[in-house]
């Protein structure tokens, strides 16, 4: 049978020995994580501790909060989209009327986050 415990290496760092140990690098670094991607990690770290200390030990937790992020945004935009076209609330009313027009976006963009929230973040 083989051993399959890996020996780890050190280095010195004043009186401690530092174990030398890096996540792996999943070309995440030039991604901004939004608000979607913070809320989800701050729900995992308070309410899904095992599933977030999980994602850690495997290295995956920065692809799964840069996925969420990214589908979260994707979804809003989208609902925003489709919400908009049948109340027709275009650029002639954003020129005829701009608070109409930031009005009813603004309710779209707080109709679709309250879905998106619900289904993708806390969930």
């Amino acid at each position: 049978m083989e051993n399959s415990i890996r020996k780890l290496e050190y280095h010195r760092e004043n009186d401690y020995l530092i174990p030398n140990v890096a996540m792996k690098n999943n070309n995440l670094d030039n991604y901004q994580i939004g608000k979607y991607g913070y809320l989800r990690l701050d729900y995992l770290k308070k309410y899904k501790r095992g599933y977030y200390t999980e994602l850690m030990l495997k290295g995956t937790l920065a692809e799964h909060i840069v996925a969420i992020d990214k589908e979260a945004n994707m979804q809003v935009n989208n609902i925003v989209k489709n919400s908009a076209k049948p109340n027709n609330v275009d650029e002639m009313l954003k020129q005829c009327n701009p608070l109409e027009w930031v009005r009813l976006m603004n309710n779209f963009k707080n109709s679709a986050e309250e879905i998106v929230l619900k289904e993708l973040i806390y969930n």
